[in-house]
């Protein structure tokens, strides 16, 4: 007799022997028990969970001698017929080689007829996805409403590719993957039965290697036997299996532990000696990664059973739980880019040792830094006027220019604080540097009532820090006095409404006196230079070529693109010397990237058509500062703080801020 192979051997033959599909298990098992029997099944999932298997079962539930039940007996001739897959009235029909719709249409002209010897015809399709569309199609109508005797179930990997009018006739069952537990249990008990040998570990790489494919463990496991001479062993299952020792990758976080940069690259040139896959490696690294996770935070989660158990309890305490993810993220992107690396060699090599330089210093903890001084700088403060300062407005509005500066130049270091929003005023202060209008409006707001307001108070100074600038003034001290005006009604008056506000007078607002001594009043009447301006070099004509030297200017008006235009606003010309072979212009450029792609000889034929003779090019590498490139990007800041100073000191735009709290949103100017 012929060796049977263990998938086809021990192929389960009734629901009870069925491992690993419970849920579909037991809904079939309580329509069958009830008499609810459904004219077409489909059975989704992937190779090896068992598809053709529960048809067969099915069908021999149908058709069993003892009657409609979930409980076949196995023993009758049809149940026997059934499993040795002669029984007539059980077609099981591949659609891959009879997908077209001929084939379809002899099944459908056959399946009228009653069954030979049997209570229901079973039509099992295999693969259905592969049917054409003209097939599908053709079988709807009877799928839909079929003859009495006659049950569909259909089977398939793919169920996206099957039309919805065909899922919406079926009844659908997904079954899952098999469980690695599921699987070892299953190979515990077959093996045992076959009187062979075997080490638990081994069967638990076996069903890893199988992936949720019951048939491809059963097939592993005969290929382990035949690998081993009869004894299913660890090793022989990692060599058959080409899998990685775990050994490897225990030392290797072991030196990772450590901050041993050599055991590392030493553990790595003893896989490379034996060749082992780097990307397998990564891989399992993964893995024993996640398992050391599953042992910091449910410990529970790590079988009794495990080769590896001790050490990975073991690692669990040397890590802390933040390492163990940033060790798997770099274990994942590793892999991810391991055929972008030189060889894989050099990828696996960077991803330990990158694991080895992102490792916190401090058991996960942030290391701390030394304190950061800052360079000394001259402190500005700008005094706002009593009324903003009243009105408390946050640290990012933008409002009128400051009604006076002090600058007060520093030789010591300087630490300067962030800006402090002032508490807000109260409603008696507000009220007291409200204009007319202004207070009417809230009062209208408030239903008409307003707080009595005093008749003088003095708003303190809102003290915001700028940009430090250096001045020649000694430091003064000033006092500001703010006197507030009177309300334009009396206290015990009732304020005016809307309609009011027309013929309400308009007071300006309280203008600020402020005590300047005279040695700063005419440095603040004096407006202040532009922040970042570049003050290009004294130009040097050239007579014999009627140009006055200005480069940045020249550079800008040149007509060539790409890396040429670049090289041109992006370098600085030291010398121009006439000479009798033709003019000789020297360069300075920030990035040799710039030299490339024939950027000079393109610069030297642009330049000698704008000075009607030959040009000749040399250049330097270095720091360069009057060039075209950065003149523009003076202009643009120029123009920038131009059109700010304007929009801040337009008349309009102060009233809406002053009687409205307007503000200006920041980035919003744009110069035209």
């Amino acid at each position: 007799m012929s060796y049977q192979v263990l998938a086809r051997k021990y192929r389960p033959k009734s629901f009870d022997t069925l491992v690993g599909q419970e849920h579909v298990v037991r809904a079939l098992s309580h329509a069958l028990d009830h008499q609810r029997l459904h004219h077409a099944y489909l059975f989704t999932g992937t190779r090896g969970v068992g598809k053709t298997t529960l048809s067969r079962i099915l069908a021999k539930s149908f058709n069993c001698e003892t009657g409609i039940s979930a409980h076949a007996c196995g023993i009758c001739d049809a149940c026997t017929a059934i499993d040795a897959g002669r029984f007539v009235d059980y077609i099981e029909m591949d659609a891959a080689s009879n997908r077209g719709v001929d084939e379809m249409a002899q099944l459908l002209e056959q399946a009228v007829y009653a069954p030979s010897n049997a209570r229901f015809k079973v039509y099992m399709i295999d693969e259905v996805h592969m049917l054409t569309n003209h097939a599908f199609n053709s079988m709807l109508k009877t799928l839909e409403e079929p003859p009495d005797h006659v049950k569909f179930i259909l089977a398939t990997t793919d169920p996206q590719k099957i039309p919805v009018t065909v899922l919406s006739r079926c009844l659908q069952f997904n079954l899952k993957q098999m469980p690695p537990g599921h699987i070892v249990s299953h190979l515990d008990n077959i093996l045992g039965q076959e009187g062979i040998s075997f080490e638990a570990p081994a069967l638990r790489l076996l069903a890893q290697g199988a992936h949720g494919s019951m048939r491809d463990a059963l097939s592993l496991t005969d290929q382990a036997i035949a690998y081993a001479a009869g004894t299913v062993t660890l090793d022989a299952v990692q060599g058959m299996l080409g899998a990685l020792d775990q050994s490897f990758l225990i030392r290797l976080l072991d030196a990772l532990a450590s901050k041993d940069g050599a055991g590392l690259l030493a553990v790595a040139d003893e896989m490379a000696t034996r060749s082992l896959s780097y990307n397998a490696a990564l891989q399992d690294l993964g893995t024993l990664l996640h398992k050391i996770a599953l042992a910091q935070t449910v410990p529970a989660a790590i079988a009794d059973d495990m080769p590896e158990r001790e050490h990975i309890v073991r690692l669990a305490g040397l890590f802390d739980a933040e390492e163990v993810q940033l060790f798997y993220q770099i274990a994942v992107h590793g892999r991810n880019e391991l055929g972008l690396a030189p060889d894989e060699y050099a990828g696996f090599s960077m991803t330990l040792l990158r694991m080895l330089a992102f490792r916190p210093e401090a058991g996960g903890n942030v290391a701390k830094t030394a304190p950061v001084v800052a360079a000394p700088v001259p402190a500005r403060l700008h005094i706002a006027s009593p009324a903003a300062a009243a009105y408390s407005a946050p640290p990012t509005r933008q409002v009128a220019p400051p009604t006076a500066q002090i600058v007060t130049p520093t030789a010591a270091p300087v630490a300067v604080a962030a800006p402090v929003a002032p508490a807000p005023a109260p409603a008696a202060a507000r009220s007291a540097v409200m204009s007319p209008g202004r207070a009417a409006f809230e009062a209208a707001r408030n239903g008409g009532k307003l707080p009595a307001a005093p008749r003088a108070a003095v708003a303190p100074a809102a003290l915001t820090p700028v940009a430090p600038v250096i001045a020649e003034a000694a430091p003064v001290m000033r006092t500001p006095t703010t006197v507030a005006p009177a309300p334009p009604w009396d206290e015990g008056e009732q304020p005016p409404m809307f309609g009011d506000i027309m013929s309400t007078p308009y007071e300006p607002e309280p203008k600020t006196e402020m005590k300047v001594a005279p040695a700063v009043a005419a440095t603040m009447a004096t407006p202040e230079p532009p922040a970042a301006r570049i003050v290009p070099p004294a130009l040097v004509p050239i007579a014999a070529l009627d140009w006055e030297g200005n480069w940045p200017a020249l550079a800008a008006a040149l007509p060539v693109r790409g890396v040429a235009q670049q090289l041109a606003q992006q370098s600085e010309l030291l010398t121009a010397e006439q000479g009798n072979g033709g003019l000789q212009l020297h360069f300075r450029l920030a990035m040799e990237t710039l030299l490339s792609a024939g950027s000079v000889d393109k610069l030297s034929v642009a330049l000698g058509e704008h000075f009607g003779q030959t040009v000749r090019i040399s250049t330097e590498i270095g720091p360069v500062s009057h060039t075209a490139h950065a003149q523009a990007n003076a202009d643009r800041a120029e123009r920038q703080r131009e059109a700010e100073q304007l929009m801040q000191n337009d008349p309009f735009v102060k009233t809406m801020m002053r009687e409205f709290d307007a503000v200006i949103v920041a980035g919003s100017i744009k110069p035209i």
